[in-house]
């Protein structure tokens, strides 16, 4: 496996058994059959590890009828299951879809398992359980967006495992979406090209990204995008690693771009403020010790990207 796939929420080989999904119903009488639960895009965690449930557990009796097959373990079969209606005891509202929520939910009948923020857990759980709390995450999102025909309007009904909508009005088929967004470490010699979006913590910068549009090759969403935010050419670019990221449903393309120029005039719409920053000056912000920048948070493909770069391990 190259360094480019053990990317968080990447790399677990994860068997989606995508010729199953029509059986899915079947596969839950199986006695190996579990599910993961999600709550309001938590994934139910004990310490560093994602729950598994038996799909006869009490805490189900909670969860919305229709559950996702996410694929196969070994012969046992692994659904999610959503508990968005149930409501805690005590439920701080305030924090819920915040960057980072920080507090944690306890279901009565699972004592030792919180809901915890993917983010808040995401590098402390292993590849699969990574993979599988996002693809979770990810779909039930699509579900709760998508509850309606975009053909005629009608509601349309769960399918496939979760993995399609049906109407019934109109015959049509729906699928999920995944959002195409290009990353981009853009150097100039010895310095890297970073940025910061308003309402980050103080100080954090990461790298330039933005989506593929309609009909554009990701070479040229990179120049694109790096001009439209911070008025910086870009030459060569480069592929070099992707990561699902299920805030809500992106699949991000990590690319490297050669900077042509290095006068910044960033677009305030987009961005709040861009810098050059020095290998040396990164090098430090990653050890927690610069006085102004904060690294990208670890886990993002931005943490992973510049930590290769500081490395010279991008092309392994």
């Amino acid at each position: 496996m190259r360094i480019a796939e053990t990317v968080t929420f990447g790399g677990s080989a994860l068997d989606r058994a995508a010729q199953l999904r029509g059986t899915s119903d079947e596969l839950k009488i199986r006695e190996t059959a579990c599910s993961i639960v999600m709550w309001r895009g938590k994934p139910l965690i004990a310490g560093d590890q994602l729950m598994r449930l038996p799909l006869d557990h009490p805490a189900l009796d909670d969860a919305a009828p229709d559950m996702v097959f996410l694929g196969l373990e070994g012969d046992a079969p692994v659904f999610a299951a959503d508990l968005s209606g149930w409501t805690p005891e005590g439920l701080d509202t305030e924090t819920l879809g915040a960057f980072l929520d920080p507090t944690e939910q306890v279901h009565p009948a699972v004592a030792d398992g919180v809901f915890a923020e993917i983010r808040a857990v995401m590098t402390r759980l292993s590849p699969r359980d990574a993979e599988l709390a996002a693809t979770a995450k990810a779909i039930m999102g699509w579900h709760l967006s998508h509850r309606f025909c975009a053909r005629c309007g009608a509601e349309s009904g769960f399918a496939m495992g979760g993995w399609q909508r049906d109407c019934a009005a109109c015959g049509g088929h729906h699928f999920p979406r995944t959002d195409p967004v290009v990353i981009m470490l853009i150097t100039h010699g010895n310095a890297v090209l970073v940025g910061r979006s308003p309402g980050w913590p103080e100080g954090m910068y990461s790298l330039l990204a933005g989506f593929v549009e309609p009909g554009e090759p990701i070479e040229a969403a990179v120049r694109r995008e790096v001009f439209e935010e911070a008025g910086i050419r870009v030459g060569k670019v480069s592929y070099l690693s992707s990561q699902p990221w299920p805030f809500p449903a992106s699949l991000m393309f990590g690319c490297a771009g050669e900077a042509l120029n290095t006068d910044i005039t960033i677009d305030p719409t987009e961005i709040e403020d861009a810098v050059w920053v020095s290998r040396e000056d990164m090098a430090l912000a990653f050890a927690g010790n610069h006085p102004t920048i904060l690294p990208a948070r670890k886990g993002a493909i931005a943490h992973f990207l510049l930590e290769a770069w500081l490395a010279d391990k991008l092309d392994d």
